[in-house]
């Protein structure tokens, strides 16, 4: 098995409750170097890593993604999420400019209007000196966020009632599905349809597959005749179902309803699960160190103060708030892991190698964790994140990294940075000491019992 399995083996087969799995996964990254050997059943094996040095060489490989995100196809169908080889190239290609850097300039407005109708909903709330859990309102806000951006959506997400049952069925799948991952005797196909797990997880899918489906129609009604279509090619800028609706194959031919519909399955879910993750992190990080919360408050009335409209020229100006949000989302990274499947064997500088075949899981939570990375890694110090603070090149990938890193990365930085920015500027968060977040990892980073806050309106 070579020299990582001999040094960095657990031979453990155990199951964990879900509110243990990233306790012991830290325990386990104090305890080896920078991987460790983790069994599932029998021969069945994965190796999770968390060295920087080891991801740089995977994450620089093309290795396609592991077997268990087979179980997310019915679902979110073979999209660009899923795809591998030279198809997934291809379609990294053809999205790649729904995410052009004048396109996200764009959107910084949208993102803006989407935060402050939040953030009405909540002043409502706060006025009753009340706990709100946040992460669901945060989902509707991105939703609405990733409708309006991402496919010109143009009624109100946050009031639609079809809305709700989305993002309640996307909890879901993510919770089935990856309990699904972790459950080898769940892991055929007919069995899993036959259980109780398998019929919710095929209804959820037909609920968001459902909305999807509306986006899609909605758009293709627009444009039946020539004279749309024109229209349509003549746009400065093309969003991104525009552009996967114009966009040809290297034969000529346009994608199929099958792709089509992957491709927006797929973008719908990370366009707005993955900054909600990343927004809910944030907001509870900055209501546990209130010092850090002011100074960045402090920075963004400062730069907003006059009650200008936050564009994406203030965005780069608030140095000290990006430091707190990269150091929160460190501490909580929004996507905890991904999978490979090395298709040829691997030599690491160290001299430790791995055969093919094998899946790795690389383990951003555990990275971002290490102490032989980060020093004292459960302090909220963004410090870490100055201008002249040195960093391995693969110590902090929130959003993973290399070819395959996510395409919107640049997307929910910049909402992250808006939502932080007009929600400081209205109130202030405070932790509910009753009811503190249990981080567990599922397709993004969550909390089993929620992440509640108390909101103080600022006068």
């Amino acid at each position: 098995m070579g020299k990582v399995s001999e040094s960095a083996s657990t031979g453990t087969g155990t199951k964990f409750k879900e509110d243990q799995e990233l306790k012991w996964m830290l325990r386990c990254v104090k305890k080896f170097p920078g991987a460790f050997l983790h069994w599932i059943w029998g021969s069945k094996v994965f190796i999770q890593v968390y060295d920087p040095e080891y991801m740089k060489v995977i994450l620089g490989r093309a290795d396609p993604k592991a077997d268990i995100y087979r179980f997310l196809i019915p679902w979110l169908g073979r999209g660009l999420f899923l795809m591998n080889g030279h198809k997934w190239f291809q379609h990294r290609q053809m999205l790649t400019p729904a995410f052009h850097y004048d396109i996200i300039k764009s959107y910084v407005e949208i993102m803006a209007d989407s935060v402050q109708v939040m953030l009405d909903k909540w002043e409502q709330i706060a006025c009753q000196d009340t706990t709100l859990e946040i992460f669901h309102p945060v989902s509707l806000m991105t939703l609405d966020t990733i409708m309006k951006c991402a496919f010109s959506y143009q009624g109100s997400v946050q009031l639609d009632r079809s809305s709700q049952s989305y993002l309640q069925a996307v909890s879901e799948l993510s919770n089935l599905l990856t309990s699904r991952m972790k459950n080898v005797f769940l892991h055929n196909d007919i069995i899993y349809n036959l259980t109780s797990h398998g019929r919710r997880t095929n209804s959820a899918c037909q609920i968001a597959h459902k909305y999807t489906d509306r986006v899609v129609k909605l758009r293709k009604a627009q444009l039946q005749d020539k004279e749309s279509m024109e229209k349509l090619r003549g746009k400065r800028f093309l969003d991104f179902l525009d552009i996967l609706l114009l966009s040809r194959m290297d034969d000529g031919s346009s994608l199929s309803d099958k792709e089509l519909h992957a491709e927006v399955d797929s973008v719908m879910f990370g366009g707005h699960d993955t900054p909600a993750s990343g927004i809910s992190w944030v907001f509870y990080a900055l209501a546990t160190h209130p010092d850090h919360q002011q100074r960045c408050r402090e920075e963004v009335q400062s730069i907003l103060g006059d009650g200008s409209p936050i564009t994406w020229g203030h965005l780069h100006q608030m140095t000290y708030t990006t430091m707190c949000i990269k150091e929160a989302i460190r501490i909580y990274p929004p996507v905890p892991f991904v999978g490979r499947k090395l298709d040829t064997p691997v030599t690491f500088p160290d001299g430790r190698s791995l055969p093919k075949g094998i899946t790795v899981l690389l383990h951003f939570y555990g990275l971002h964790h290490n102490p032989k990375v980060w020093p004292n890694p459960e302090v909220f110090d963004p410090s870490r994140f100055a201008m002249d603070s040195a960093q391995h090149s693969h110590a902090f990938l929130p959003f993973s990294g290399g070819s395959r890193s996510c395409l919107g990365r640049q997307f929910a930085m910049n909402a992250l940075k808006v939502a932080v920015a007009l929600t400081l500027l209205r109130f202030e968060l405070l932790p509910d000491p009753t009811r503190v977040p249990i981080p567990i990892q599922q397709l993004v980073l969550k909390s089993m019992n929620g992440i509640h806050l108390h909101l103080r309106k600022l006068q």
